[in-house]
């Protein structure tokens, strides 16, 4: 546990941590543009009262985003240093663009798509929450793009050690951008589709808030057909092209240690216990050639071997092997449950239907496992590289950081997260468990003195029944 190992893990437990709220908010945004258009087209009091309650979800998802967001750039100067050094000419630029173009549109129209409902006129409003989206998803391109560059990166112009740009079109649309990029974004889509849909089966199970639970189980089930089947498609594409840019990551996730003869092709493991320091898997459970099928398509296809290149050069495979597995499960087990939801609906006993309610239930907070899972597969994947290739994780750690400052940064990290975002992890369940509110006030409804609680912090966006009766259901 030297202060390499120490600040790799500290630096996984941050980011991984603060990934899951930008996820959410990124189909949360989406979700409520999409509410309070079906309002403006239909003004049926139902949609407003579904973007009113999502939107307070959304507020708070968005701030302790923000704050978990704010910490991992001190890593950059007191634990990387030497990777903005060499670096920062290239990842500079982006981060700063992702923080003008997307962060400051986020924030310019977020106080009015939250507090001003009743003060702007509706269709202004609505175009305050297409910005707020719409920044979200800029935030997205850039955060990527700068990903992307590292894992596959182009553009540059090496000099004594220091990245500098050379082609800034080549940079940002890195070979890997396009699809890891899609890939995000229908990740962040079917993680936020599996929370509302799984919301909604919970009060359907429950027997409360009927009518707006089966709008948000039915639109989940519309959402989730189409964005499931395409995420796979879209892991088909990006796995493809991971095999022509990061061979060894591919060997990693599928655990493929030795050619198995020539023309025999690659085997599909669907379990093994990899063992690195011996080089072989150990219980593995194979299908012959399905491997070369998926990665290739072709039966006989071969992909380079994990013993093709030094031990310095591999990654650590065995979370590369689970992680893998466990997204993909999950991603097998969404697809399941929306054409089983889809098949109860069109025979009309999707309300009667307890396992289809169920297993939305269970599904609703697996698209954040399988969110973590697909980026430990990426990020772990690349090592022992932190721009792949060209400069080693080793190379750019503090030399002068010791172990114990980083084990006591790391401690303090841990303590203070648990406490802030298990109180802003508890609120969210009291306010999901109460659920949105019947009758709220839409906007040109209101009377003239009608009075909005304005604030200055995204916890206020609920009001302030909803903290009080979340308050005294804990107390009860």
């Amino acid at each position: 546990m030297d202060a390499l190992l120490l600040s790799r893990i500290q630096f996984g437990f941050l980011i991984s941590f603060h990934i899951l709220f930008p996820a959410f908010t990124i189909g949360l945004a989406s979700w409520l543009v999409f509410l309070e258009w079906r309002w403006l087209r239909t003004r049926e009091g139902l949609w407003w009262d579904l973007y009113r309650f999502w939107s307070k979800v959304f507020a708070i998802s968005f701030g302790m985003g923000v704050v978990s967001g704010i910490v991992m750039s001190f890593q950059f100067g007191t634990n990387w240093p030497v990777l903005s050094e060499r670096a920062g000419n290239v990842l500079g630029p982006l981060l700063s663009y992702e923080v003008i173009t997307a962060f400051f549109l986020e924030a310019g129209f977020l106080g009015v798509m939250l507090f001003g409902a009743h003060k702007v006129r509706p269709a202004v409003h609505f175009f305050c929450t297409i910005m707020v989206a719409a920044g979200t998803l800029i935030s997205t391109f850039w955060i990527i793009a700068a990903i992307s560059w590292m894992q596959t990166p182009q553009g540059h112009v090496l000099q004594d050690g220091v990245f500098s740009p050379g082609d800034w079109w080549a940079i940002v649309f890195s070979p890997s951008f396009p699809y890891r990029l899609t890939h995000m974004v229908l990740a962040a889509f079917i993680t936020t589709c599996f929370v509302i849909g799984g919301v909604g089966a919970w009060y359907l199970r429950r027997g409360v808030h009927r009518e707006m639970a089966l709008r948000m189980l039915r639109l989940s089930i519309v959402f989730g057909a189409i964005t499931v089947p395409a995420q796979v498609l879209v892991g088909d594409l990006h796995g493809l092209n991971t095999l022509e840019h990061q061979p060894i990551k591919v060997a990693a996730m599928e655990g493929h240690w030795r050619s198995h003869g020539e023309g025999a092709g690659v085997p599909l493991v669907l379990f093994a216990v990899p063992r690195q320091s011996e080089e072989r898997n150990d219980l593995e459970v194979a299908i012959p050639r399905l491997g070369s099928l998926v990665l290739t398509h072709s039966l006989d296809g071969e992909i380079p071997t994990l013993t093709s290149v030094p031990p310095e050069d591999r990654p650590p495979v065995a979370p590369v092997f689970y992680a893998f597995r466990v997204m993909v499960g999950i991603g097998l087990l969404m697809l399941l449950v929306v054409l089983a939801s889809a098949w109860a609906w069109w025979r009309g006993r999707l309300e009667q239907s307890v396992w289809i309610l169920r297993g939305w239930q269970l599904l609703s907070g697996s698209g954040f496992v399988a969110l973590l899972a697909g980026w430990w597969v990426t990020e772990i994947g690349r090592q022992p590289w932190v721009i792949h290739g060209l400069m080693r994780t080793r190379d750019a750690v503090n030399p002068a950081l010791q172990a114990a400052a980083v084990a006591s940064s790391l401690a303090a990290y841990a303590t203070v997260y648990a406490i802030i975002f298990g109180a802003g992890m508890w609120y969210l369940r009291q306010l999901l468990k109460k659920g949105p509110k019947a009758g709220e006030k839409a906007p040109g409804t209101a009377p003239s003195d009608h009075r909005v609680k304005t604030g200055a912090r995204p916890m206020s966006a609920g009001d302030e029944s909803d903290i009080t009766e979340a308050v005294e259901g804990a107390r009860a």
